[in-house]
């Protein structure tokens, strides 16, 4: 176990060790010795909140690197990274108020640092945007792993069995998200609405293109005679399923503190642990080892999808939406290895 977190977590408890100064001296600066303390505690929280909504992520990704050519899964491994830290935490939610207030980059940053209260207030009110581009894209995610032909291996058999027999239905996938799409935007009010539906079309549209651009590399890649696909569509699917998911956590931690800086270093440090759970699944073949771990994490994005819908009508504490995804984890983690145990025994 120690070799373990030495191998494959010593990054990422660097850039723990480096995140919470900065967010201690950050606090020392504006309040002393309470002030650090209280913002060593939330960038501490904040990256738990980030690892908890994204654990289902880690073994999402796993499985797409696995598939992925060597140069693209390295490439994937450290500008992805760079990406998901950068430009999700600290790139996203300036460019949401760059457009939402109609300010520059530099005025956001003005706004972020000096007036953190008006910051928090125009993301909240592009909440129901991102809400519903983000939850649309991972419910195809979702659903285009149980809506799939070539699926071998079914956790709860009744269901996944007739999701698998009816892959041939043309427009399946799209259909059951347009109906839970329109469900959820009936009870809005008309304004909302249109926002909301053309946000959710908006992530529809965006998993069909990249769709369509993975599956012609892939063809691209087998004409010219390439060992394996999985090269620039991967990656560019990887990296907007990395955003999709991180909507939810970047929305959260405005409600546990108005502080820009200080939730990209407590969400960046969360993300590095993912990246470290990522590398661990693929190179130990977690995955292989254990058949419904994976169904546990499909099922969570589904979970997470209809929780981000959900949103859009009530507030869902992230607790909540965490505590599901680990639940649903550990009882496909459980199923697994009583599975495998069965296997030993007969």
């Amino acid at each position: 176990m120690g070799e373990t977190m030495r191998r494959y977590f010593t990054w990422s408890l660097l850039v723990t060790a480096v995140g919470l100064a900065l967010a201690v001296w950050l606090g020392w600066s504006r309040g002393g010795v309470a002030g650090a303390l209280s913002f060593g505690l939330i960038a501490a929280v904040l990256a738990v909140l980030e690892i908890s909504l994204s654990f289902d992520n880690a073994i999402v990704n796993a499985n797409k690197l696995d598939g992925m050519a060597p140069v693209w899964r390295q490439r994937f491994l450290t500008w992805g990274i760079l990406i998901a830290v950068f430009g999700m935490r600290i790139v996203f939610p300036l460019a949401v108020v760059v457009i939402a207030a109609g300010i520059g980059p530099w005025d956001a940053i003005r706004l972020a640092a000096a007036e953190p209260d008006e910051y928090a207030r125009i993301m909240e009110e592009a909440h129901l945007s991102i809400t519903a581009f983000g939850g649309t894209f991972l419910m195809m995610v979702a659903l285009g792993f149980f809506i799939d032909e070539e699926k071998e291996i079914d956790w709860i058999g009744g269901l996944e069995r007739r999701l698998r027999r009816a892959a041939g239905v043309q427009g399946l996938q799209v259909g059951l998200v347009l109906v839970v799409l329109v469900s959820f935007a009936s009870v809005l009010d008309p304004i909302e609405t249109g926002i909301f539906l053309f946000s959710a079309l908006l992530g529809l549209l965006s998993y069909l293109a990249l769709d369509m651009l993975g599956n012609w590399l892939d063809a691209e890649q087998e004409v010219a005679g390439a060992a394996r696909a999985g090269g620039l569509g991967a990656f560019l699917y990887l990296e907007v399923l990395d955003a999709s998911f991180s909507f939810d956590g970047v929305i959260g931690a405005f409600a546990v503190t108005k502080n820009l800086f200080l939730i990209a270093i407590g969400l960046g440090i969360g993300a590095m642990y993912v990246r470290s759970m990522t590398i661990m699944l693929v190179e130990k073949r977690t995955l292989a080892e254990f058949r419904y771990l994976e169904h546990g994490a499909f099922y969570s994005i589904l979970v997470l999808s209809v929780l981000m819908y959900a949103q859009a009508v009530v507030h869902v504490p992230e607790a909540i939406t965490g505590l599901l995804g680990a639940a649903l984890i550990g009882v496909a983690l459980w199923s697994s290895v009583r599975h495998n145990r069965a296997l030993r025994e007969g």
